[in-house]
């Protein structure tokens, strides 16, 4: 069985979490420059690796994020489980700010992001019907119970460009399409996270109602950051009850996250561009190497 190695991808507010042998470490990668540099350590035991989204200092905006090379730096880091921490905008009513909402389907409206490893002389299609692995959700909904914080478990991510909110038209066709949270970074992330073979989950941290709300009216930007601050605190607590209660072994996926790229290269091994493979030697060593 291959150990497990946590990985903890923080959002707005979230730049660092409390490991023991912590130190920051350079992981350099064929995809550019990753966010920032890993924070490798332990908890309980565990070992984990963070990386801040937006670098420390927020740095990158969410258009602006080197999605590839993160998720390829996680890969080449060790990474088997990968947990992603993400501010949001609530869709529903019934999610407030503060709630922690355990998603488990995306619509992604970015534009302008590279959205794949694969291309031109190597090409691939990974399944991505069902885009969260269940065994690492059924673990996040478990330590968020054993913490007493407010969640809800399902439901949809819109994914949209940013860096501006929403306008009212938006969040009102959003909303009828029955989406639950909205976003600016999930995409294409879990998708490269798939393509990379490492199982992935999304904890939406809810800021606001979007613009949406009668009541709440536009984005207050002053309010979403004490309500993300707030949220910060939980989701670190709820990182050290995920580790404490993480399985040492890493448990095959229930939909197969981890072996997604079992059929998925589909140019011949005669027509491969050897540069392209160079890249992908992280990302897909695996099924390219055997």
């Amino acid at each position: 069985m291959t150990a497990s190695v946590l990985g903890i991808i923080g959002g707005s507010g979230v730049y660092d979490i409390e490991m023991s042998n912590a130190r920051w470490e350079t992981v350099s990668s064929p995809w550019g420059e990753p966010s920032d540099q890993v924070r490798r350590g332990e908890i309980a035991g565990l070992p984990v690796v963070f990386m801040p989204r937006h670098g420390r200092g927020h740095v990158y905006s969410p258009t602006t994020i080197n999605y590839r090379a993160n998720i390829d730096v996680m890969k080449r880091a060790g990474v088997t489980d990968l947990i992603s921490l993400s501010a949001v905008g609530s869709l529903k009513e019934e999610l407030p700010p503060s709630t922690f909402v355990l998603v488990d389907q995306f619509i992604d409206r970015t534009f302008g992001r590279e959205k794949t490893f694969f291309g031109t002389g190597c090409v691939g299609h990974v399944p991505f019907s069902h885009p969260v692995s269940p065994g690492l959700a059924d673990i996040a909904a478990k330590a968020l119970e054993a913490e007493g914080i407010a969640h809800a478990r399902g439901g949809t991510y819109v994914v949209m460009e940013g860096p501006q909110f929403s306008t009212l038209a938006e969040s009102q066709l959003y909303r009828s399409w029955g989406a639950s949270v909205i976003g600016m970074t999930n995409m294409p992330e879990a998708k490269l996270a798939r393509e990379a073979e490492i199982c992935y989950c999304t904890i939406a941290m809810v800021t606001d109602y979007d613009s949406w709300h009668e009541e709440h009216g536009t984005v207050d930007v002053a309010k979403v950051i004490a309500v993300m601050q707030a949220n910060a605190g939980n989701a670190k607590r709820l990182v050290n009850r995920i580790a404490m209660d993480f399985p040492r072994t890493h448990q095959p996926c229930p939909i197969g996250s981890d072996m997604a790229l079992e059929f998925a290269i589909m140019t011949t091994p005669e027509k491969r561009d050897p540069a392209l493979l160079r890249k992908l030697d992280a990302v897909a060593g695996r099924v390219l190497n055997r």
